[in-house]
């Protein structure tokens, strides 16, 4: 099979590679003339008959003067970015750039452009997407195509630049939007200068590595009544940083190694001579679990984009809430991350889910595994979930003896027209809430 995809991955590599290079060179004049000498390439064949070949000539002419004027743009730049920490799948980022003029003339006519890592695939992860499509993608269908492209992280528009005069400098606004989470990494900048034609561009190319997290998307939820009451947490005030249902005094007695310093009484410390610290009551209060289903065949898709997208929604909803909140996935290893009361803050949990890869090195039975084991030590558990096969529905964590309070989110791919039975979950279907992709924000608005 090699044989037949390998050389298709030749002509995808060269195909895309030629675009970019066109898209940066070509000034909008120039495209227009590129489009025009190839046209009348095509129609001066019969010199006989037409005319067409000359304007060819010229064309021809314009294009080779613009590649002549290309190595006589020299200069020497230095650029600074002021990107931000993080940014959002979706929402455009603006920032602010810097370039140096490091030579003895002054520059105009400069035009600032991104380099970000070149992000074509690997045949290996091309091949698995073309075999993906070919199952699961309808092209005859537009509700079925496939609408971004996996492998671009964003997209970086140009930011003209004013005279910059020898040795100062000139700032420029760049607006970039990231198409996908992850890390965009930036490997310099172009300097680019059009020839006096207007036809082609000069290049200067300047490194500056550089680097910004993309968080996923993010719906707005409503106030949600999450499933579950208080229960005892073992380390009560300081693992919730004594914030609690009750924090109330209850007695003195000797500092013992492991006790927070902020609970030493300091006037007993004073009239004893040791230490002495403050005795707190256990504290009850609210924990959940999120559980986020990684396994799913596809390589690369919109159910698990969109599945990040909704842990990501509650992670930030439930953690402004007086509550702890444990993320559970599985990846090459599984994995329990726990914030909210002064353990972590939810960028933290949106760092995580930025990160978050679908599982192909483990089955179902591990993350089943994982919440069980978790299970004692929360009071209710949001799944979401990519599936709901016999598999899935047979999950310890579901079963009745368990009394577990769980919410179950199935995302439901684009056109799939399927109405799940809730399952397990038939004497509480409220519970179990289907979100089709492309409409999980009204739906999640609507069912909540």
């Amino acid at each position: 099979m090699n044989l037949v995809f390998y050389p298709l991955y030749l002509v995808y590599r060269c195909f895309s590679g030629t675009r970019h290079w066109a898209r940066r060179r070509l000034t909008t004049v120039g495209f227009v003339v590129f489009v025009s000498w190839g046209v009348t390439g095509m129609m001066g064949f019969d010199t006989d008959n037409s005319v067409a070949y000359q304007g060819f000539t010229v064309l021809a002419a314009f294009l080779l003067l613009g590649l002549a004027f290309m190595p006589l743009f020299r200069a020497r730049f230095a650029i600074a970015r002021a990107l931000p920490q993080f940014g959002t799948v979706g929402q455009p980022l603006t920032y602010q750039v810097t370039v140096t003029n490091l030579t003895t003339r002054p520059q105009a006519g400069l035009t600032f452009l991104e380099n970000l890592t070149d992000t074509r695939p690997r045949f290996k992860d091309w091949k698995a997407l073309q075999i993906d499509d070919e199952k699961h993608v309808r092209h005859f269908r537009f509700t079925n195509r496939r609408r971004f492209n996996p492998f671009k992280y964003a997209e970086a528009g140009e930011a003209p630049l004013p005279v910059i005069p020898p040795g100062r400098s000139a700032t420029g606004e760049v607006e970039l939007t990231p198409l996908r989470r992850g890390l965009i990494q930036f490997e310099g900048a172009t300097l680019a200068r059009p020839d006096p034609l207007g036809v082609m561009r000069s290049f200067i190319q300047v490194r500056a590595p550089q680097s910004v997290l993309v968080l996923p998307k993010r719906y707005p939820l409503p106030p949600v009544a999450l499933p579950g009451s208080l229960k005892y947490q073992q380390g009560g005030v300081a693992l919730a940083s004594n914030v609690g249902q009750s924090d109330e005094f209850v007695s003195l007695r000797d500092y013992r190694r492991g006790d927070p310093i902020r609970h030493i009484h300091w006037r007993s410390w004073a009239k004893t001579g040791k230490p002495i610290v403050r005795e707190f009551e256990d504290e009850f209060f609210v924990r959940h679990a999120l559980v986020l289903d990684t396994f799913t065949e596809r390589p690369f898709s919109a159910e698990f984009e969109e599945a990040v997208a909704v842990a990501a929604s509650f992670a930030c909803t439930v953690l402004t809430q007086e509550s702890l909140l444990d993320l559970l996935f599985v990846g090459p290893q599984t994995y329990c991350f726990t914030a909210g009361r002064g353990l972590a803050h939810a960028d933290h949990m949106l760092e995580i889910l930025a990160s978050v890869r679908p599982c192909h090195e483990r089955d179902f039975s591990s993350l089943d595994e994982l919440v069980v084991n978790h299970a004692s030590l929360v009071s209710g558990c949001i799944l979401v979930l990519l599936g709901w096969d016999a598999e899935r529905q047979r999950a310890q964590f579901l079963d009745q003896p368990l009394a577990l309070p769980v919410l179950v989110l199935l995302i439901r791919a684009t056109g799939d027209k399927t109405q799940p039975a809730p399952g397990p979950l038939a004497e509480d279907p409220e519970q179990f809430i289907v979100l089709d992709v492309g409409q999980v924000e009204e739906q999640l608005a609507r069912r909540l």
